[in-house]
This record gives C-alpha cells, structure tokens and sequence, in this order.
C-alpha cells in the first residue's frame, strides 16, 4: 500500500512539473491548488483503504507486517517508594566545656584525641589566691573552734552569759561556711571531666585568661553516637519508631541497616522540618560527629500492588495508557488499556486502576505498537 501511494505522488508530481513548464504564470497557484487537493483526497481513500484491510487481517497476510514483541503477565507484589534524605552523626555527648570563673590558665593536663575518665581534672587554673584565703581562713576556724569548745563547757557549767556562747558558736559556724565557699571556688579553677570520652579540641593556651562561657575544652564519648536529619513537613505521619532505614557513609562508601529510634512531634519554625533520630549499631569503620550521611526511608508501602515498567506507560488524549495483548480471532493484537497511576519508583510504577491479575502486557516492541495491531511474542 506504501508503494500505492508512491507511485500516486510520484505522478503527481510529475504533472506538476508538466504543468509548472507549460502554464502561464497566473495558472500555477490554481494548478498547485487543484493538485494538494487532489493529493487530500487520495490521502483520505488510502486511509480508508488501510483501515479495511487492517479489519479483515489481509494487511497482515499479503505485507507480513506483524510486529515481534515481549511480554510479561500482570500479578501483585510489593512495591515501596523510597526518600533520600540528608542526616549527620551527633551524639548526646558531644559538649564544649567551659571555666566556671575568671582565671589564668596553669596547666592542661590532657592533649586532644586523649581518652578521659569522668572526674578527671582537664584544665587547671590559677588557684594560688584562692589557696592562701583557705589556708587564712583555717587557721581562724581552728581558733575559733577552740574558743567554741572552751565556752560551750564554761556554759555547761553557767558560768559566763549565754551571748558569749552564741557569739562564739555563730563565728565558728561563719568561718565553716566561709571554707565551704572558698573550697567550692577552688573547685571552680578546675575544669573536670563530666563523663569518660575523649578530648577533641582544646581551643585555649597555657597562660590565657579565660572568662566563663568561652570555650575551653570539648569533649565527646564516640561510642554514644546516633543519626539525626531534619525533615520535611511534607512527611508528616510517614515514619514511625523501629521502621528499617538504610544509612549510607559517602566517606567510607558503605552502608548499615538500623532503625528509627524516635520520630519528632513538633516543627522547627526555621525550616518546616521535624527531627528523626536514627540508631546507629556498632561499625568496623570509625565515624566522627557531624559527618554527613545519606538516609533510605520507606515513605509508601503497598504488598499487593500492581506494577509495571514506568517506560511502558503512554499517554494519549485520554490519558494513561498501556498496551495489553488480546487474542482476536486467530492472531494476536494490541490494544489500549487506560489506567489510573499511583506512585513511582525505581523505574517502576504503580497502576492504581485499569489492570487486573493475568493479563498479558506487552514490553519490549511497545513503541512500534497502535491499537489492533497485529503482533508476534518472541519466545
């Protein structure tokens, strides 16, 4: 039938030719006219033509022209989406010490990436006044206790006045509290390990002045680390406590299976996100805090989907469709079957509608396929 066609432009392009060479140039536009109208027509008869023979099956058995494709049969299964979402490693202990008072420092006493015990003085500052005001102090309270003891007996015996025993019972209980205080500013000058962990960075210099609040010393326990990520509102209600996640180390190149250990309830205003934090089991591999991973979640889960190769999916005016391979006659053909899609993923999607389990779906050779044509399925 191409070949019809052909010879029928072939002539008439001929005549048009003919005519160009002969007419004059006020007929050419007609001539040209009268021939794209005449070529209209015969596209129109050709159609038709085809149309007919495609319906009673001669097309294919006078041109062979079967189309060889692959398919697969329709049946449930699982089907997930995954997230990719961004996270880090924190830990709970993971803290910036700092002076408890103004002071210069006189000693440190560990060097970073040193392992601490909890207790453990870090950091000395200098305590030499606060050593002579104690020492001062004792040497008051010792008298001061003596003189106590000397009039609680005189008192026992009623001799002297009861004010002279309360003055000298409320000197001794002042110096008492006096060494209380200044043993607790002593205390102060030494900045101590809260926790065993390892110090990671020690900003300040022997012979600095330090104030409170400025950094000092930070110190973090690696074994107490987990994953924490922020994320979008948009996945509100989609994880939940214990649900499997993928977390993948970009600098290692390695990935860890692990769980959700709790799921955030309330928004950061920031960025519209809620936090996840994520178990982290214990690694071959050494990790540090603030190191960026990449998380896996399962955001939708469906165990009896239907679902077929996201490629395979076309659309016309209508909408979705495939094509399916139905038996007509004694010849298989192609025909459209609309749907209604759901999620996709992995280059896969999910029909929501349109598909039942058995029927047979055509794969490789979709492309070359239109509604009833005839096809052969390669084996």
């Amino acid at each position: 039938m191409k070949r019809l066609y052909q010879i029928t432009l072939f002539a008439s392009l001929l005549g048009l030719g003919y005519a160009c060479g002969d007419a004059s140039g006020n007929n050419k536009m007609a001539q040209l006219e009268e021939l794209k109208n005449q070529k209209i027509e015969l596209d129109a008869k050709i159609d038709a033509l085809e149309a007919e023979l495609l319906a009673s099956g001669e097309l294919q058995k006078n041109g062979g022209n079967k189309v060889l494709i692959s398919t697969f049969e329709v049946k449930p299964s699982e089907f997930e989406h995954q997230v990719e979402i961004r996270g880090s490693v924190a830990s709970k202990k993971n803290v910036m010490l700092t002076a408890e008072m103004k002071g210069k420092v006189e000693q440190i006493n560990v060097v970073e990436g040193q392992n601490v015990t909890k207790g453990q003085t870090l950091i000395r500052l200098d305590d030499e006044v606060i050593k002579n005001s104690i020492a001062e102090v004792e040497t008051q309270l010792e008298l001061a206790v003596e003189v106590f003891d000397r009039q609680a007996r005189l008192w026992e015996k009623k001799i002297g006045t009861e004010i002279q025993y309360l003055q000298t019972k409320t000197n001794k209980e002042s110096l008492e509290n006096k060494l209380k205080t200044l043993n607790s500013q002593l205390d102060m000058a030494y900045i101590k390990a809260p926790f065993n962990g390892v110090a990671d960075d020690i900003p300040v210099r022997v012979g600095e002045v330090v104030h409170p609040g400025i950094p000092a010393i930070r110190l973090l326990d690696p074994k107490d680390v987990y994953i924490s990520a922020d994320v979008s509102e948009s996945f509100l209600g989609r994880f939940s406590k214990n649900q499997k996640v993928e977390v993948y180390f970009p600098s290692q190149d390695k990935s860890v299976l692990s769980v959700i250990k709790s799921v955030g309830r309330v928004l950061k205003t920031a960025n519209r996100s809620f936090e996840v934090e994520i178990d982290l089991p214990r690694l071959d591999f050494p990790v540090s805090a603030n190191q960026v991973v990449v998380l896996n979640l399962v955001d939708y889960k469906n165990d009896q989907a239907m679902v077929v190769p996201t490629k395979i999916v076309q659309k016309d005016s209508r909408g979705n469709f495939i094509f399916e391979i139905v038996v007509d006659g004694d010849r298989q053909v192609a025909r459209k079957v609309h749907v209604v899609t759901g999620v996709t993923y992995d280059q896969k999607t999910e029909i929501k509608e349109g598909l039942k389990t058995g029927q047979l779906i055509a794969l490789e050779g979709y492309r070359d396929l239109t509604e009833n044509t005839a096809i052969i399925i390669s084996q």
